[in-house]
């Protein structure tokens, strides 16, 4: 049970009593009536083989508040495509699922290309903005949640949780980051949320001094959680990243149209556990290697539009101020795991700080040598605008993929 209390410049909803879930399903149906609600669920055909999506399609299937359910399907041939529209099958709602590897949305892609509009980097980012596109082309849906399909300790009570404060008309949020206590197995998790992104955003503020923004970025409690909502006309002008950024981007893209009141984060969950990342020491393109030098890099860029002048010696400064500050939340955790008869192990963590600190010198030195780089995809707004039959185009493209691929 989460305690009331408010942090930072985003207002929290807790999880103050365990309220009934039938109780708030029945007022979700009613504000479907006047904010019709859609999910997007981005997923690799792995995922189906696995142990998670399936129970989260059961707990789905007992949803009726939703107006429909978007699949983004990735790295999926034609056979498993097909498969794939059977496996969504027991779902009760009006589902579609996007191929994302079929020759319909490959040509779209590839017009897209000759814009120079088109995603440059497969995976979630890119996955997660052809989902949205197909959300403004149904236009069914005037709030969206979107949650991983890696969950294994999935149950559609996170769903009601995480899409409640955007569908419910008397609030007036235009945006909900969900959060949870990652504790799993006997574990504390999320040691990029832990490890890398609070102690660089405490050393950020000490090295390059007071902003706004990080203010905003410390004020969430799991801000690389990948469940969110929002209304969709979010949609419209938002950037998202294609790279491991991809949620500090979309923070940093509110932060950026939307006044911090219309901003929200909830608890939605009392236990959550999902696929884990490998460290990846040897190799920085993958892992949470990768990720942890993709998101320092999200944070530079941002910083530098606000008016910070970074160079090798600012970089230097701040991954001392990093290494300092982390190692000391290490024996935070350490302490509040072993009140809580948790495991935690400081060699570990104290392995992925020396590799965190020495990513962010890295990110720092590819931001000095590429500046201008871009990991944006363009929003939907640029596209419509170059292309104005391409809401039409991708809506063609899912309706008529899956009438041919129907068993």
């Amino acid at each position: 049970m989460g305690d009331f209390y408010q942090n930072g410049i985003i207002t929290t909803l807790h999880n103050l009593k365990q309220r009934n879930l039938e109780d708030m399903e029945v007022e979700l149906r009613r504000f479907a009536r006047v904010r019709p609600m859609s999910l997007v669920l981005p997923s690799l055909y792995s995922e189906l083989e696995g142990d998670a999506l399936p129970n989260i399609v059961r707990e789905l299937s007992k949803v009726d508040y939703l107006n429909e359910i978007v699949i983004g399907l990735d790295r999926a041939d034609e056979d498993q495509y097909r498969r794939a529209l059977s496996f969504f099958r027991p779902l009760n709602q009006n589902f579609k699922v996007l191929w994302n590897d079929g020759p319909r949305l490959r040509a779209i892609d590839q017009k897209l290309k000759e814009e120079g509009l088109s995603p440059r980097e497969a995976g979630k980012g890119r996955n997660v903005w052809f989902c949205l596109g197909y959300v403004l082309a149904s236009g069914k849906a005037q709030s969206v949640a979107l949650h991983d399909c890696d969950i294994v300790t999935y149950d559609r009570s996170l769903l009601a949780r995480l899409i409640y404060p955007v569908a419910n008309p008397g609030f007036n949020y235009e945006f909900c980051k969900g959060y949870y206590a990652r504790v799993a197995n006997g574990k504390i998790h999320g040691r990029v949320s832990r490890l890398l992104v609070t102690p660089l955003i405490r050393a950020l503020k000490r090295t390059v001094g007071h902003y706004d923004y990080l203010d905003y970025i410390d004020s969430f409690r799991y801000p690389l959680a990948g469940e969110f909502s929002f209304r969709t006309d979010v949609i419209n002008d938002i950037r998202i990243p294609s790279d491991w950024g991809l949620e500090i981007g979309v923070l940093s893209e509110l932060n950026r149209n939307y006044a911090n009141n219309r901003v929200c984060q909830a608890d939605i969950a009392d236990v959550y556990d999902h696929k884990h990342q490998d460290l990846s020491e040897e190799d920085a393109e993958q892992g949470l290697s990768k990720m942890s030098i993709d998101i320092s890099k999200a944070l530079f860029r941002k910083l530098a539009t606000n008016g910070v002048v970074f160079n090798s010696e600012t970089f230097r400064s701040i991954k001392a101020t990093y290494f300092r500050i982390a190692l000391d939340f290490i024996e935070t955790y350490y302490n509040d795991a072993v009140m809580n008869g948790l495991k935690l192990d400081i060699h570990s963590e104290e392995k992925a700080v020396e590799l965190f600190a020495q990513n962010i010198l890295e990110a720092g030195q590819r931001f000095l040598e590429n500046p201008m780089e871009t990991p944006f995809i363009p929003s939907w707004n640029r596209v419509i605008s170059a292309i104005p039959t391409i809401l039409e185009d991708l809506s063609a493209a899912v309706t008529d993929d899956m009438a041919d691929h129907s068993l």
